[in-house]
């Protein structure tokens, strides 16, 4: 039996499908909820509003994830690195899962705008990516260390009663600094400035947009 190359045409219709079942898709976890053990406490109206905005950035943030990863996965030049970025791809789908099911729980939706998250993210993707697989692995050490800053802040404020949405952000904070230590080791590059201060301000931007929208 002979294996088929994926041309560009396949490429950009695989990616195509990868952002409609991420945006309109019902994600599904490879691993268990680590919510799923926990009590679920009573919240009031504004501990439960406040949870569930961050958990919509939480979940925009894993949008934004898969965009990325898949965007520098399409123009990854070495094959080893793809794979990594397509694992991690995969990895952050489990996040997808958690977060979508705990707004469902708190009785509130995704952010409506994931559509603009998911394109806008892509094209910086496919951007970093193009620079060479040094600054594609500096961009994914960069963007989960900024990620794991904003869920450890997230620990911070999220209601102490609210044991599920804790739990979750808990175990996606360690994920996220596993992905950063594994692309540095792979010969990440360190991203200049004004590089990461840009992503800190467009990260910000998001998060004041999708704790409401």
């Amino acid at each position: 039996m002979t294996t088929r190359d994926i041309t560009p045409l396949d490429r950009l219709l695989i990616d195509a499908q990868n952002a409609l079942d991420t945006v309109f898709g019902a994600p599904v976890a490879q691993r268990a909820n680590p919510g799923a053990t926990e009590a679920e406490i009573v919240l009031d109206d504004n501990e439960r509003n406040h949870s569930a905005g961050l958990m919509r950035i939480n979940h925009v943030g894993e949008v934004c994830a898969q965009a990325l990863y898949v965007g520098q996965a399409a123009v990854a030049r070495d094959p080893a690195t793809k794979a990594d970025l397509l694992a991690a791809a995969a990895e952050e789908t489990d996040h997808l899962a958690w977060c979508a099911e705990r707004l469902r729980e708190l009785d509130s939706r995704p952010s409506l705008l994931n559509p603009v998250w998911y394109a806008g993210s892509y094209a910086i993707g496919v951007l970093a990516g193009l620079r060479g697989d040094g600054w594609n692995l500096g961009f994914v050490v960069e963007t989960e260390r900024q990620v794991e800053a904003h869920l450890d802040e997230h620990l911070q404020t999220l209601p102490e009663a609210d044991a599920r949405s804790r739990a979750i952000v808990t175990a996606m904070k360690a994920d996220e600094a596993r992905h950063a230590e594994h692309a540095a080791a792979q010969g990440a590059r360190t991203l200049p400035q004004p590089v990461p201060s840009l992503m800190a301000m467009a990260s910000n931007l998001m998060k004041s947009i999708a704790y409401r929208i």
